[in-house]
């Protein structure tokens, strides 16, 4: 057999390339190349985040993604991932984007594009929400962040800021929000990292000004960090471990990375690529726009309803979809499973009954790093959707048994 192998990334979009590159380093551990020929001519060039010098010259491993050189690991993702379930870890998150919405419709507009209920918020609390897309599917999930009555931050997905960005304008006329005005793209000034793990907040604590050990989980503050005044601080995280997301602009960011391992090191603080990022949110079972839910998904398939609110009142995009969904039920239903046969599921994979007839596709795949077994998620026919429920992954079509289970996979 010929151990000359060629690979092509350039054809694929940002998150696909993503896991095709962890998919690559997956290989090149397993197999012995001879020869490995990798094309990623990507007809663009890669935007940077004010922290890539440090991760090139801490030896990251680094890749396209969502139009950035991003790190995808450093010292390996077991590690990687280990650290931050018992230690804490460093994540560089600027490629996220930053939109900021103003002024007195603010909120009126945001129920509007929002499946969650904006009015519920309170000045720094923040809201896990989806914006529908008037065709029964998503166009990103996002995090919406309330500074005061008339002031909300959105974070949203990198690889969805541009298409999030005309799909805001493109509503908000009808609410007389002006781009550059009430709607400001902010995501090019704005640096952010995720600090996690149970030792996180910790060292964050003593770059602060003031006490942020007490902080309650999805609320955020602006406060002195590093020196660098109204920083916002927040406590959301993708990991599970606890922790916290700092915000910063550009001009700020080497203060913030320098001060903050000037701390780190004595803690063992390590830097943690997207790789890892993958596997703890998915061990958590949080969704991944472009994998787990989409432009075709809606939030009651995906299993998102608990970020679904409807009162009277809330004229939201697909408002009347969503009730029928929620009242009449769905076609598929978003799972989550366990291997209980060796194998690892991956993105795509089918999924199968007993008796073999496909029921369903895997959206996300791994082998947990603090369980040793395969774990996923995906959707399937809504009667094989309970828990225990039997099913197959078919890898190299081949079935292989797993089970349905509830998410998260880990409690930490």
């Amino acid at each position: 057999m010929s151990n000359t192998w060629f690979l092509r990334f350039d054809h694929l979009y940002a998150h696909d390339r993503f896991f095709a590159m962890l998919t690559l380093l997956h290989m090149i551990k397993q197999a012995n190349f001879t020869k490995l020929y990798i094309v990623t001519e990507i007809l663009f060039d890669m935007k940077t985040t004010p922290f890539t010098q440090y991760h090139i010259a801490n030896g990251a491993k680094m890749a396209e993604f969502a139009g950035f050189n991003m790190p995808i690991e450093f010292s390996g993702i077991n590690d990687e991932h280990m650290t931050v379930r018992r230690g804490a870890g460093v994540f560089d998150v600027s490629h996220m984007g930053e939109i900021w919405v103003k002024g007195p419709d603010a909120e009126r507009f945001l129920q509007h594009v929002s499946s969650n209920d904006v009015s519920s918020l309170y000045d720094g609390k923040i809201q896990y929400s989806a914006m529908p897309n008037g065709r029964g599917g998503i166009v990103d999930d996002i995090l919406i962040y309330r500074i005061d009555a008339q002031t909300y931050l959105l974070v949203v997905n990198a690889a969805n800021t541009d298409k999030d960005w005309e799909h805001l304008v493109a509503n908000g006329a009808d609410f007389g929000l002006r781009p550059g005005c009430e709607l400001y793209n902010a995501s090019g000034e704005i640096a952010q990292i995720a600090v996690q793990g149970p030792d996180a907040m910790k060292i964050v604590q003593e770059i602060c000004s003031e006490s942020v050990t007490d902080m309650k989980y999805y609320t955020f503050r602006k406060t002195e960090v590093a020196g660098v005044k109204n920083a916002i601080l927040s406590a959301t995280g993708y990991t599970g471990s606890g922790g916290c997301e700092i915000y910063v602009a550009n001009e700020d960011a080497d203060k913030l990375w320098e001060t903050l391992w000037s701390v780190g090191k004595n803690y063992g603080l390590k830097n943690i690529g997207l790789g890892a990022r993958d596997t703890l949110r998915l061990e958590m079972g949080f969704r991944l726009y472009g994998n787990d839910i989409d432009d075709t998904t809606s939030t009651v398939e995906a299993g998102l309803g608990w970020v679904t609110k409807l009162p009277e009142g809330k004229d939201v995009i697909d408002r009347e979809l969503m009730l029928h969904q929620m009242k009449c039920g769905v076609s598929r239903r978003f799972v989550a499973f366990e291997m209980t046969e060796r194998g690892v599921p991956r993105h795509g994979y089918p999924i199968a009954d007993r008796d073999g007839n496909i029921i369903g596709k895997v959206t996300s795949g791994t082998m947990s790093p603090m369980l040793k077994v395969g774990i996923g998620m995906g959707y399937v026919k809504p009667e094989f959707a309970n828990p225990d429920t039997e099913i197959a992954i078919v890898i190299r079509e081949k079935p292989v048994m797993a089970k349905i289970v509830n998410a998260p996979f880990v409690r930490v």
